[in-house]
């Protein structure tokens, strides 16, 4: 750890401090907090508005939740200037994990919105915590299906599920829509590839509604409005849509899905996407190391046992922030092994505080801005 600093206790195994670091483009300011996970009273959490296609405050999640500390999360579908008339869904792009409960899946890595990705990474990439109070760096794939049969018949036909609450489905895919994705529309779903973000929107769409089992609606573009408790929604574009048009109303479908570990088999109960910056130790090859920018970062140190949540300040003397490969550096510094970088810019947000959260870094835009998610620090 950096020497010289004192740390504010914010609670039982939460500690913070701030640092002055000088970057490639002039002084940054460094909000740290330091989460010491082996402390049997510390949990780590998503903080989320209850919806994955949904913003809020950071300050207005943590105290909503009762936390003591939190940081914003993964970057977020914040635009759409490129699809006239589509709204934005403010969906974030990683795969997410609430209560060691499946939000949501990741969108193709050329659907994700946030700095370019480093070689040989993925927007499956996420940090979390398992059921052990470990934290680790890893990757969250979808594995589902859909299961289909007519009504009055015994045959079944199983199709790949592609997409889980998510804005963006791979190109002939069929993706499921539940209660968390909120009340935004589902046609930015169906718009851009797997490489082109901003490739037109697809014409070839269909959706079905599918309750207690049995289809039980159908139409040609996707829907918005709230999903009711106990529906789900299938969306498929391309050939994903053509398999939709084979079911009517009545017939059977099971829909399955859940996020698969690419390296650990423990559970997780917690984690966000975000971007890698360190591994083993090692800042992750083909950093940016010319663009910088008010950052948020989440390290892993001791084994796993201790949780480094970092937002740089974006008052005007310290705007300049650091690059990734910066940003990298910081972490391993700090006695990090592994680290994403979160989003940035003016959702840069830290708070904490045991009887009032404060935002104790200066959001680069006068004020927080709304996101899709954070990382909650909890403490009974």
């Amino acid at each position: 750890m950096r020497p010289g600093v004192a740390w504010e206790r914010i609670a039982s195994g939460v500690v913070y401090r701030q640092f002055d670091v000088t970057g490639l483009k002039g002084p940054a300011r460094v909000h740290l907090l330091s989460v010491d996970l082996r402390d049997p009273r510390v949990a780590v959490d998503l903080l989320y508005p209850g919806a994955v296609g949904a913003r809020a405050a950071v300050s207005v999640l943590a105290d909503a939740r009762g936390a003591v500390a939190g940081v914003n999360g993964d970057f977020f579908n914040i635009t759409e200037t490129q699809h006239p008339g589509v709204e934005a869904t403010g969906a974030p792009v990683g795969p997410a994990i609430a209560h060691g409960r499946a939000l949501k899946s990741a969108v193709p890595d050329g659907q994700r919105f946030g700095p370019a990705l480093p070689p040989g990474t993925t927007a499956r990439a996420v940090i979390g915590v398992g059921s052990d109070r470990r934290a680790r760096m890893d990757t969250l794939s979808l594995a589902g299906s859909v299961t289909a049969g007519a009504r009055g018949t015994a045959d079944t036909t199983r199709l790949p599920l592609g997409g889980l609450n998510q804005y963006a489905l791979p190109v002939g895919a069929i993706g499921a829509f539940t209660p968390e994705w909120g009340t935004t529309s589902r046609v930015r779903a169906t718009c851009g590839t797997d490489t082109q973000r901003a490739a037109p929107c697809s014409a070839d769409t269909y959706e079905v509604t599918v309750r207690g089992g049995r289809v039980v609606s159908v139409a040609n573009t996707p829907g918005a409005g709230a999903i009711p408790d106990g529906n789900e929604v299938l969306v498929g574009r391309e050939a994903g849509a053509r398999a939709l048009r084979e079911l009517a109303p009545g017939d059977r479908v099971r829909i399955s899905h859940r996020l698969v570990a690419g390296t650990r088999h423990v559970p997780y109960r917690f984690a966000v996407g975000g971007l890698p910056v360190l591994a083993r130790g090692v800042p992750v090859a083909g950093l940016d190391r010319v663009t910088a920018a008010v950052r948020t970062a989440a390290g892993i140190a001791d084994g796993g046992r201790r949780l480094l949540l970092l937002a740089l300040d974006g008052a005007p003397e310290f705007r300049t922030g650091l690059t990734l490969a910066e940003v990298a550096g910081v972490l391993d510094d700090l006695g990090a092994t592994d680290g994403v970088s979160l989003d940035g810019g003016g959702s840069s947000t830290l708070v904490a505080g045991r009887a009032r959260l404060t935002v104790l870094n200066h959001p680069s835009e006068g004020a927080e801005r709304p996101v899709p998610n954070g990382i909650g620090v909890f403490v009974r």
